[in-house]
């Protein structure tokens, strides 16, 4: 099992460009869709902790993965295979920096690589508004917190504390509650049926 989250996290650590954010896209194919190690809720809130959270956005993932299915030992794995893709090709970058830096083809490699990278980040971020159930009487809420950070430069930490101190504060309904109470609700008046017809 360990081996297995070593190399499920060395590989989304390997092929992922542009930051922590584009990792969300292969996380959830390889942990919540091939692996089905958590459920696409899980996932969900896993990505507001690790934001909540100092360090790298998708070391923290890792970590919280790996601990979840074998505790220490998981996010070790989880969190090694993760960091030792980008920490040996950066070292090789770093070693031979000098040449790569006018070398003409790896500048156009990267400059055609920037733009899906952008598309990496934007995709995830329409996934997880379907998965918060982001509708029309609440999507002002992440445009204006998105408006905060860029605009008045709020730093994201105060966004996440208002964010939770106002999910606390304010209720909202829990829809396998509604839809357990609903199913007994329909229960109970098929039986009351069934006993008015034998009577």
């Amino acid at each position: 099992m360990n081996c297995e989250l070593f190399k499920t996290f060395f590989k989304i650590g390997l092929f992922t460009l542009g930051g922590g954010y584009a990792m969300i896209p292969l996380i959830e194919e390889e942990v919540v869709n091939r692996h089905k190690w958590v459920s696409k809720e899980e996932l969900l809130d896993l990505i507001a902790i690790a934001q909540s959270c100092p360090g790298v956005f998708a070391i923290n993932i890792a970590i919280f993965v790996g601990y979840k299915l074998r505790k220490l030992r998981g996010a070790l794995a989880t969190t090694i295979g993760t960091a030792l893709p980008s920490f040996l090709i950066i070292l090789a970058i770093a070693i031979f920096f000098a040449a790569f830096k006018e070398n003409k083809v790896i500048a156009a490699m990267f400059r055609g690589i920037r733009p899906a990278v952008v598309a990496l980040i934007a995709v995830p971020t329409f996934r997880m508004a379907q998965q918060a159930k982001i509708g029309w009487t609440n999507c002002w809420i992440p445009v204006v917190c998105a408006l905060a950070i860029w605009l008045l430069g709020v730093s994201p930490i105060y966004i996440i504390i208002i964010a939770g101190i106002g999910g606390y504060l304010i209720p909202t309904p829990n829809p396998s509650r509604a839809g357990g109470e609903s199913e007994k609700t329909e229960s109970r008046t098929t039986r009351n049926d069934n006993e008015t017809t034998n009577r």
